[in-house]
């Protein structure tokens, strides 16, 4: 695990020193590769690639990156598990190609780096199909003249992109870009409407002008002339059409044989993740995934796992008590932590500085906490995200498909009494006056809209309404309303259930934008390595294909998961109502961190900046100080915004 930065001066008429403004660029994120620094300097080509290295795997010089061999030099950040079976292939298959003048490929190193490097001289692009494991990597290929842009297929490791005005530029993190003299910081107005929508930025988009993510199981292929060319290579609906049409094959299938099958890929992917040269550990939450990684690791292993929580003294909120049950039993070396509102504030600070774009999701607090707990004994974390998304667990999903039940039959009395009416006005005028009336106004308002904006349209439109924070009519109260036209959009077969939808939805966006991103900034702000045993892609092509009775049984969501996980650990450990990694951060502003929203947040702060309506920002604090919770999210996106660009602009 490390972190890579770069560039190419297409005007090959630089007026800075290429070697020093890359140095600069790449020592932004030291923290992420404290071990070991590196540098390739193409002056004729202008070409200059850098690396940061945390090591995991060959700890010795050997490994040292940028890496060359032969017409291909590499910057990388990642781990690519199944090296050693790839390195095996090459190795064999030049015992047989060295007699008929074909490559001998022999190996200095015992890195993964070497392999892909050598992969690639072998098969090109078609080598990433053997690769399994997270990455982003940048070759420059010396022959082709072209510079080859990877990122892993879930979006496990994060790669960004700058093109303008003959400079192109590359970065694990956005920070590095500032240092560049030719970077132009303009605040894009997609960015910023995916951003107050979600809480994050959805690639290909970023919160600057110019400037992208790659998306995820892509090439993006840059050419001497200065073009450039996306590539896809993997595709996760590609899994859910095949499950599709293998229907007849899975109703051949027992809970039996499916929990046997599950049960070999899990634990293969799982064992993957503990290769390293350094000590591996577990964040271990007590939730349901988090317990079944540790579960079937520690069943095989003849020492106690390191295990790692955060835990707080709201009950609210604590998983901790749960997470020393579960360590208990199955007997783990267990770490724990209890943060109070202080741990918390001390923070909040640094968030925008971890998280070099705008970022909302308050549980980067506990993941930055146990993160640094864990770096204390260990050098890689496994963390347990994606198994909501694969296995149907998110308690909103059936609540979603109910709630679209309800609205297109007309069931509920509140739509009934919609269809009586006019709705616009009604939304307008009786609207709100029933804020006051119900206790999930939040949600309540958004199945009103549902009806009004996506009556009769697709899942997808329900369930993007559904995850939103600002809605468009939000958006136009905040004076932004021609941004938020910009949505995402993917396609996605017209026979796809509701429920497979809104899957796929959270594996394209909210896990890899969200989840992923909390995590990869969070351990790497620490220079600890995260790890994501779920996100094994073999995995997640067998979950995609499988039918839907087998997550969903029951009113439960995870059926087979459950089968499997209840063979080592008590059921009663793990039945009890979900609570996801969150914080009783919306208690701690109402109280001790109210003042820092009353910074941020004033209304002559948000007259000076002028991006937002400040009299609209006004009111939503003044409720929300006046006692009206719902409004806290929102809030809490604004805060984290004016936080960012302080930082950074």
């Amino acid at each position: 695990m490390c972190r890579i930065t770069g560039f190419i001066d297409f005007n090959h008429k630089a007026d800075y020193e290429l070697e020093s403004t890359l140095v600069r660029m790449r020592d932004t994120m030291t923290h992420g590769g404290p071990d070991d620094a590196g540098v390739f300097i193409d002056k004729k080509n202008g070409i200059a690639l850098g690396h940061r290295r945390l090591s995991i795997i060959d700890l010795s010089a050997s490994g040292h990156q940028p890496m060359q061999f032969e017409n291909l030099i590499i910057t990388y950040n990642g781990e690519i598990y199944n090296f050693a079976e790839i390195k095996k292939e090459l190795e064999e298959s030049a015992i047989g190609e060295t007699s008929q003048g074909g490559e001998n490929y022999k190996f200095t190193s015992t890195s993964d780096t070497e392999v892909i490097l050598k992969a690639f001289h072998k098969w090109g692009l078609d080598a990433v199909q053997k690769f399994r494991g997270m990455w982003a990597f940048v070759i420059w290929d010396t022959r082709e003249e072209k510079l080859i842009l990877c990122r892993d297929r879930v979006g496990v490791k994060p790669l960004y992109w700058y093109k303008k005005d003959g400079i192109f530029m590359f970065s694990s993190e956005l920070r590095a870009f500032h240092q560049h003299p030719k970077f132009k910081k303009e605040i894009s107005e997609k960015g910023l409407a995916f951003f107050l929508q979600y809480g994050y930025i959805t690639s290909p988009y970023s919160i600057f002008r110019n400037t992208f993510k790659l998306e995820p199981g892509h090439f993006l292929i840059v050419s001497k002339n200065g073009d450039v060319k996306k590539e896809k290579y993997w595709e996760v609906e590609d899994s859910f059409v095949k499950g599709n049409e293998d229907k007849e094959d899975w109703s051949k299938k027992s809970d039996a044989d499916v929990e046997k099958e599950l049960e070999q890929v899990l634990s293969e992917s799982f064992k993957l993740r503990m290769v390293a040269d350094v000590p591996v550990g577990v964040f271990l939450s007590g939730g349901f995934d988090s317990t079944l990684v540790t579960a079937l690791l520690q069943k095989d292993s003849s020492t106690p796992l390191k295990t790692f929580t955060i835990g707080f003294q709201d009950e609210e909120y604590n998983e901790a008590q749960h997470a020393k049950k579960v360590s208990d039993h199955l007997r783990t070396d267990h770490t724990e932590l209890y943060c109070t509102p202080k741990e918390a504030f001390d923070v909040l600070p640094k968030l925008a500085e971890i998280y070099d774009e705008p970022f909302a999701d308050s549980s980067a607090i506990p993941t930055y906490l146990v993160s640094q707990l864990a770096r204390q004994k260990v050098k890689v974390s496994l963390s347990a995200d994606g198994g909501d998304e694969q296995f149907y667990g998110y308690t909103r999903y059936p609540a979603v498909m109910e709630k679209a039940k309800d609205i297109s039959s007309n069931k509920s009395s509140f739509f009934k009494t919609l269809n009586m009416l006019q709705p616009r006005k009604l939304l307008d005028e009786y609207g709100k006056t029933t804020l006051a009336l119900t206790n999930n106004t939040h949600h309540w308002n958004k199945y009103s809209r549902w009806w009004v904006e996506k009556k009769g349209q697709e899942m997808y439109s329900w369930y993007d309404i559904y995850v939103k924070f600002f809605q468009e009519h939000d958006a136009d109260s905040l004076g932004i309303r021609k941004a938020l036209s910009h949505l995402f959009k993917f396609n996605y077969p017209a026979h796809f259930s509701g429920q497979e939808i809104m899957m796929l939805y959270d594996l394209k966006t909210y896990l890899p934008e969200d989840l992923l991103t909390k995590v990869d900034r969070a351990t790497m702000s620490v220079a600890l390595e995260g790890r994501d045993p779920f996100l094994d892609h073999k995995l997640i092509e067998y979950s995609s294909q499988l039918p839907l009775n087998f997550k969903y049984r029951d009113g439960k969501g995870k059926y087979i998961l459950r089968k499997i996980l209840y063979k080592y650990v008590p059921q009663h450990l793990m039945e009890r109502p979900k609570q996801g990694f969150s914080v009783p951060i919306h208690k701690w502003f109402s109280n001790e961190f109210k003042d820092i929203l009353v910074h941020y947040l004033n209304i002559g702060r948000i007259l000076k900046e002028g991006i937002f309506n400040a009299t609209e920002v006004k009111s939503l604090l003044d409720a929300y100080l006046n006692g009206e919770e719902q409004y806290f999210n929102k809030l809490y996106i604004l805060l984290m915004f004016q936080m960012w660009k302080e930082k950074w602009m």
